[in-house]
């Protein structure tokens, strides 16, 4: 059967649906697997490669061996330049850095993250069907870690927080204090995108709702202010390109969904409170994180005034952190709680994609990176601003590639939940560089298609409903 949304509901047939669609089961995996827990007081493990990263790289050689037999997508020379050019500023990076060698693990990391994971999700994902498959991951992941986080609150099970152990982390632990809020975010902004996308079923369109709702919650008791900012401009956008009429239902219901849980329960009002406050003082009276992450700023911008060019190395940043810092940065931050004893944790990045790319990549690692995805957001932007494809998709892509793009103000790469960075760049790409030689509705795997094409598909005939400008796969 097809996979297509219809605005009516089949039965799945699960062993058709496996043989059409087996060369996502690794890009599922990369999303799920980061539901396994890390090993309780390793606060190092977020920096080991774990199950996700993994079936990443399992993603990218099923993405390989499709590729010799011929049955991927077929991306423009706009797509081959824009995942492709990175990888030169990588490798110059690390070829002019002091130590080659040391920067060789970022180099592997940075490809992964950048341009090998990004690549084989635009090349296996064909149509709109497996697109929202991919996402959909997104907010069955979200909604796992959020309810551990919810749970962790509730009991005092979590990571410790003005003295307390109530901060939500799910299973990445106090070692990983971003991890959960950044799934728990990525799954709000699907579901909203999705509760706002026309030509979706009406009963997909409030279940969607009503996940967003529900992890409105854990993401407010992660009590991170870049999730939160982040997730605020990325959500607005989405709204906005949606509709007026439809944004202002999605405000009254998160407006009423807030004042319920902190005002009417109470749920962490006191905490919330206070973090919220200390957003608006970053230049009056800012907290000893704020005072770190403003001098790693600073440090970062001091190594590219030394290296303009080609910047410090891959990995070079907290070698050389110390002999560009001020004295007011800390020695560290302290986590405990969630399984952990208490443990201080060195500052060794920026906390700013952005400034760790040009410290330690130069100028031109910084237009090979951030000039792809600044590409990749018009090129996204016009299309759903023309009505090409299928709305909901772009919506999904949009919202989640410009939530990474604000978060990157506020925090850089690191941490098991690092890969699924590159499956957000790979589904803004796939909606942004339609196939060569596709249609105007690359991509769609709607209502278009008709029930003819449900009851061929179901039959499993010689068609594999695919998009044009689009390889079968057997």
């Amino acid at each position: 059967m097809s996979l297509a949304l219809t605005g009516r509901w089949a039965r799945p047939d699960v062993p058709n649906l496996l043989r059409r669609h087996w060369p996502l089961l690794p890009l599922a995996a990369t999303v799920l697997f980061l539901l396994a827990p890390l090993p309780a007081g390793d606060a190092t493990a977020s920096g080991k490669v774990g199950p996700a990263d993994a079936a990443s790289l399992l993603l990218v050689l099923v993405c390989a061996v499709q590729a010799l037999r011929g049955r991927v997508r077929e991306l423009s020379p706009l797509g081959v330049l824009v995942l492709g050019a990175p990888a030169v500023g990588l490798a110059v990076a690390t070829m002019t850095a002091g130590d080659p060698y040391a920067a060789l693990p970022g180099f592997v990391r940075y490809l992964q993250v950048f341009v090998l994971v990004p690549a084989a999700v635009v090349l296996l994902v064909r149509d709109a069907a497996e697109f929202r498959l991919a996402a959909g991951c997104f907010v069955v992941l979200a909604l796992v870690q959020g309810a551990v986080g919810v749970v962790q609150y509730a009991t005092h099970t979590g990571a410790s927080y003005q003295g307390e152990d109530v901060r939500a982390v799910g299973t990445f632990g106090p070692g990983d204090v971003m991890g959960m809020a950044t799934v728990v975010a990525y799954g709000l902004i699907v579901a909203t995108a999705a509760a706002l996308a026309p030509g979706l079923p009406r009963r997909l369109r409030r279940i969607a709702g009503g996940c967003a709702l529900v992890l409105v919650l854990p993401l407010v008791l992660s009590f991170s202010r870049g999730a939160w900012i982040a997730t605020f401009g990325a959500a607005v956008l989405v709204m906005a390109l949606a509709g007026i009429r439809r944004a202002l239902k999605v405000v009254a219901a998160l407006a009423a969904a807030g004042v319920v849980l902190v005002g009417g329960f109470g749920v962490g009002s006191e905490m919330v409170a206070e973090r919220l406050t200390s957003i608006t003082q970053v230049s009056s009276a800012p907290d000893q994180s704020v005072t770190d992450r403003y001098t790693m700023w600073a440090a970062a911008e001091s190594m590219w005034r030394e290296r303009p060019a080609v910047g410090v190395g891959l990995k070079g940043f907290p070698s050389h952190r110390d002999g560009h810092a001020s004295l007011g940065l800390s020695s560290g931050s302290d986590t405990a709680g969630a399984g952990q004893a208490y443990l201080r944790q060195p500052l060794l990045s920026p906390h700013n994609m952005y400034l760790l790319i040009l410290s330690e990549q130069g100028l031109i690692g910084l237009i090979a990176l951030v000039g792809g995805w600044a590409a990749l957001l018009v090129a996204g932007l016009r299309r759903l601003a023309s009505g090409g494809g299928v709305r909901d998709c772009g919506l999904i892509a949009i919202g989640l590639f410009v939530w990474q793009l604000t978060d990157f103000l506020y925090a850089d790469i690191g941490g098991p939940s690092t890969v699924l960075t590159g499956v957000i760049i790979g589904l803004a790409a796939w909606w942004a560089l339609p196939s060569r030689g596709a249609g105007p509705l690359c991509g769609a795997a709607g209502p278009a298609r008709g029930a003819a094409a449900d009851k061929e598909a179901s039959a499993g005939a010689g068609s594999r409903g695919r998009s044009p400008g689009v390889a079968a796969r057997p």
